[in-house]
């Protein structure tokens, strides 16, 4: 499930530093103020669906498309790099997978490895969920025209731009999927991206764009904490979680009041 969904149905979180890293490590970066999040953006034609998304979206796509991938057994080629916070190859082994995880040499450790391997769905969705909790798993396959997912391999630097001068459309090109068209598939990709507005859409929309931006009021700072970075990724932050849908140039807004 992509953190956002479950910031949705549990805003507050108890604990969000030890009990619910796959949310809580997406806040890190964030002081007090206000912040453009994640961003997304769903077209429909008869044949197929169209998602593009910016960073932090990534994973979701992919768990889209890689779920309207019918054949179970189906092998096919995924390329792409995995960023990771913390040391996981026991994971990629237990998942089958014979990667070289190395380890940067920067100020900010993190581990690294590139991809080009064969798997199948199941596979790929069991890894999209597992690699959530520490890392970016930024990968591309391409089984045919309509089951496509092509995702740039460098995360971007997190925007300094004001909220109301937002490039949205430059954002969104980091990620972009492709999907059929289906019921199931329609109905899946609504409920995973934006379950919280599904009651609102009008019946023949053709395109939606999804913001999520952040207002950080409060900042909770752990005691007998003296490192400087682990301070940063201990803290827990308090705010709003604004998530705003514009359907056809019709604008809805949601606000959660959160702590991650």
């Amino acid at each position: 499930m992509h953190f956002l969904k479950k910031i949705i149905e549990t805003p507050v979180l108890n604990d969000p530093a030890e009990k619910y890293k796959s949310i809580h490590r997406h806040f890190y970066r964030y002081s007090r103020g206000d912040f453009i999040g994640p961003a997304i953006k769903i077209s429909k034609t008869k044949a197929k669906l169209t998602l593009k998304g910016s960073h932090e979206y990534e994973d979701l796509i992919l768990e889209i498309v890689t779920s309207g991938i019918s054949n179970s057994a189906e092998k096919f080629e995924i390329k792409g790099k995995l960023i990771s916070g913390a040391d996981i190859s026991e994971v990629i082994n237990s998942l089958g997978f014979d990667w070289d995880l190395k380890q940067s040499t920067g100020q900010t450790k993190n581990y690294k490895t590139e991809i080009i391997d064969q798997t199948n769905r199941d596979t790929l969705l069991e890894s999209i969920e597992r690699f959530r909790e520490h890392s970016y798993f930024l990968v591309s396959f391409n089984v045919n025209p309509s089951c496509k997912v092509t995702t740039k391999k460098n995360i971007p630097q997190p925007s300094k731009k004001k909220v109301e001068d937002d490039d949205v459309n430059k954002r969104i090109q980091f990620c972009t999927g492709y999907i059929s068209n289906t019921e199931k598939n329609l109905n899946y990709t609504l409920e995973a991206i934006l379950s919280d507005f599904k009651s609102d859409l009008p019946k023949n929309w053709k395109t939606i764009v999804l913001f999520n931006n952040y207002k950080i009021v409060d900042i909770l700072i752990p005691k007998n904490i003296k490192n400087s970075r682990l301070l940063r990724v201990m803290a827990i932050r308090k705010g709003t979680l604004f998530r705003t849908i514009d359907v056809d140039g019709e604008i809805i807004e949601k606000q959660y009041s959160i702590v991650v």
